[in-house]
């Protein structure tokens, strides 16, 4: 994949909001800004345009200046602290931003592609400029000719730069560009987190946040072992087989306790249960 730096901008008055901390309003258990992080994670730096404050992952800070000089004045403050070749612009109120968005539009706006850098575009064919790749020279020159003319990029409208650049459109999964701008945004977003389909991967990834874990967690064989476990044994055991499982991965040695050890130590405790179970019709 092209390499690539990564400027968030979390600053703004978030007046839709009553002045709340919108970087810092959790969906999921999780910050708007540690969710959009997480889906740049492979970046080779990030920088974060705004006020300090903890977060999932290492990142540089900036602030724009003014404070408050609006997202012109901030992504020029955030790319004096790049260098790759190739820049991620993201808005820090972004829940449902995945690493497949990034992905898409990095593949088109990679090298050959013969343009400055892509956008996505909403359902509604609007441009999101927060959420795009640029290539990092003519982002830089257009920045530079910007502050010039206007004697400096407080207050300017993004269309300003984005019009001056070779841009392509990379349409936007349903809600990859949902922004949050209003409780009832927040309300929404926090409501979709919640629903049947996507509960469990959500919980899953907060958890591993929480706690610091980076791995793949097969949820169907865990979810299997606790069914087997309630079902041959009784029912507190699945937690407290699960738990266990974890903690003899963790253990393991060679690889780490990685999803091998997982796998590996989740199939003696299933044949355990199902043999304990097995035992239920012996004479």
């Amino acid at each position: 994949m092209t390499a690539y730096d990564a400027i968030v901008l979390a600053g703004g008055a978030a007046k839709r909001l009553g002045g709340a901390d919108k970087p810092g309003l959790r969906v999921g258990g999780r910050a708007l800004l540690d969710r959009v992080l997480a889906a740049c994670a492979d970046a080779g730096s990030t920088v974060v345009v705004g006020g300090r404050r903890p977060t999932v992952r290492a990142v540089t800070w900036a602030r724009e200046e003014p404070h408050g000089g609006g997202p012109l004045a901030a992504l020029g403050a955030g790319v004096r602290h790049t260098s790759a070749g190739y820049v991620l612009v993201l808005s820090a109120d972004l829940p449902f931003l995945g690493p497949d968005t990034v992905r898409a539009l990095l593949a088109a706006s990679g090298p050959g592609a013969g343009v400055d850098g892509a956008l996505c575009t909403d359902e509604d064919g609007r441009d999101q400029p927060l959420v795009a790749v640029y290539r990092a020279e003519p982002l830089r020159r257009e920045l530079a000719l910007l502050a010039a003319e206007h004697g400096g990029l407080a207050g300017l409208p993004l269309r300003l730069l984005t019009h001056e650049l070779t841009l392509c459109r990379v349409p936007a999964g349903p809600l990859a560009s949902f922004d949050c701008d209003t409780w009832e945004d927040i309300a929404s977003a926090r409501a979709r987190i919640r629903e049947h389909g996507t509960v469990l991967d959500e919980w899953i990834t907060a958890v591993k946040d929480e706690l610091g874990i980076d791995l793949d967690v097969d949820t169907g064989l865990l979810l299997d072992l606790a069914r087997d476990a309630a079902h041959g044994v009784a029912r507190p055991a699945a937690p407290l087989t699960t738990f266990l499982v974890g903690y003899a991965a963790a253990k393991a040695s060679g690889d780490g306790g990685g999803p091998e050890a997982v796998a590996e130590a989740a199939r003696k405790a299933a044949a355990l249960a199902l043999r304990w179970a097995d035992e239920t019709g012996s004479p």
